[in-house]
């Protein structure tokens, strides 16, 4: 009877582990990518239908997942509104642990209550300064094409840990964020959202507007970058916080 017991034990611990290494992946690509469907997710990871629904079904059952109704361009037919899933903010934090946030934040809160808000946003845009040059210097050889341009930015903003990519959309350009780094502090302070705002304008080369951030509830930080005129190709530059 032991050593059945010991043979039954042995045989669960490689799914176990292979389970976890799965979960583990459908957590990095959801980071990644922001909201996605179960077949998106399926595809991407080569696993049937079942298979991703059962490792869904376990994430959402430990809260590291959480479901969306997909926002969709064309006329929804009948049935269930289509489901997207996204990374829960306690599993985003498991995956990026931000160990300083409570110090930045207390931090924030002196300079504030020392020298007013204006001060903060001092603080906020010397903050991004480096970040904006590191990118300038990348853009510079990208020329003055609008998709070059959005393409050398995402792969930059990739390197400082914001998983960037960038495409084409037909109402104008839009940049996405699916992480963002200074999320905790910035649900107390916005002014590094504005900040960061700021700096995107200036190096796309144009007014910008930012619609969705982490730091306030949503499940990805979204800046619209409207299209120059209608020979302008509009773009999408997605960022992963």
């Amino acid at each position: 009877m032991k050593n059945e017991v010991l043979i039954q034990i042995g045989a669960t611990a490689p799914a176990a582990a292979a389970d976890g290494r799965t979960r583990d992946r459908v957590a990095q690509l959801l980071l990644k990518r922001g909201a996605t469907t179960a077949a998106e997710l399926g595809a991407a990871l080569g696993l049937s239908p079942a298979a991703i629904r059962k490792h869904l079904d376990a994430m959402l059952a430990e809260h590291l997942v959480e479901t969306r109704e997909l926002r969709q361009d064309k006329p929804r037919g009948r049935g269930r509104p289509a489901k997207a899933f996204v990374l829960t903010a306690a599993a985003r934090e498991d995956l990026n642990p931000h160990h300083y946030d409570g110090i930045a934040t207390a931090a924030l809160r002196w300079i504030s209550q020392q020298h007013g808000p204006e001060a903060v946003s001092a603080f906020a845009a010397a903050q991004v300064e480096a970040l904006e040059e590191r990118c300038r210097t990348a853009l510079r050889e990208a020329g003055h094409d609008p998709i070059a341009r959005a393409e050398a930015l995402a792969e930059v903003l990739t390197a400082e840990g914001y998983a960037a990519n960038a495409s084409t959309i037909a109402s104008g350009g839009q940049l996405c964020q699916h992480h963002c780094p200074v999320a905790h502090v910035a649900a107390e302070f916005p002014q590094l959202c504005d900040a960061e705002t700021e700096v995107i304008s200036r190096l796309i080369g144009t007014h910008v507007q930012r619609l969705a951030t982490i730091a306030h509830g949503d499940g990805v930080c979204t800046t619209h970058i409207p299209a120059r005129g209608p020979q302008t190709t509009a773009i999408t530059v997605r960022t992963d916080t």
